[in-house]
């Protein structure tokens, strides 16, 4: 024992000063390299694994958040193509206001009404806003009713497709005058009394005659769609669709004509009746 002691000392001293051992150990780490790979591959793959894999519990709350996430993600979009809509057909009224003469107000809807028999709604502007009873109401695209009933700070509003209402219109190719009539739907209007041989086509387009003493002159109310002419009575069905988006939008305008117009109509206005 004690000689292998002394040799192990001889050695190592001869090592040291010598390096003569180096090709043995580099022989040697050669020959165990494969032996500690070996038993080193059992732990690596669950090392490997333990690091990589989440758990399942972990997974599930990162998906759940994710989905939240995109909820609310989908939310905001909806809100900001709301938005985007909202814009533009704010700048569509007011690219409308600014091209008309009269003074315009804007106002919001705030009801409508579900009588199958009416086509009436409530806009948020009353007489505290000067609205008056029988003021014209548009959208972006052309005449959609009249004011009928008056708050401090609500209207009701007839629109022109209720049965009981009738716009004074003319021709605007050819100036012939007519009435267009609700139907209760808000995509056909009636136009009566249109004789047979009247010159009409399909696509003529409807706007306010100015008589009656309701709506100014010029405004966009219709456009034909239907002729049907039969030679056995007097007058041909004409049928038109309004050219105001009746079952769109949230803002309308009021007009509100010259006071020069208002004084001139005046007593067709409290002869007129929607």
């Amino acid at each position: 024992m004690v000689f292998f002691l002394l040799l192990s000392i001889v050695l190592m001293t001869l090592d040291h000063r010598q390096n003569h051992l180096e090709k043995v150990r580099s022989t040697l780490s050669l020959v165990i390299y494969p032996l500690q790979w070996l038993a080193d591959v059992p732990r690596t793959p669950i090392k490997w694994a333990s690091d990589t894999i989440t758990p399942r519990s972990e997974l599930e709350e990162e998906l759940q958040r994710l989905r939240t996430q995109e909820l609310l993600l989908k939310v905001q979009l909806q809100k900001m193509i709301s938005l985007e809509t909202e814009n533009r057909r704010l700048r569509q009224l007011s690219q409308a206001a600014q091209s008309l003469t009269d003074e315009m107000l804007i106002a919001e809807l705030m009801s409508v009404d579900l009588d199958p028999f009416s086509r009436r709604i409530v806009i948020n502007k009353g007489s505290s806003s000067d609205v008056y009873k029988g003021q014209p109401v548009l959208d972006a695209e052309g005449v959609m009713g009249q004011v009928v009933h008056t708050f401090p700070f609500s209207s009701d509003v007839m629109l022109i497709s209720d049965p009981s209402h009738a716009v004074p219109v003319q021709f605007n190719r050819n100036g012939l005058r007519a009435l267009a009539l609700g139907t209760g739907s808000s995509t056909e209007l009636n136009i009566p009394y249109i004789p047979n041989n009247a010159d009409i086509k399909v696509g003529d387009e409807l706007v306010t005659s100015g008589l009656g003493g309701r709506f100014p002159s010029g405004y966009p109310v219709g456009r034909i769609t239907s002729i049907v002419i039969d030679l056995n009575e007097p007058y041909a069905r004409v049928t038109a669709v309004p050219a105001a988006q009746m079952e769109r939008g949230r803002e309308v305008l009021l007009i509100k004509p010259s006071a020069s117009w208002r004084a001139l109509h005046a007593p067709d206005a409290e002869k007129e009746q929607p």
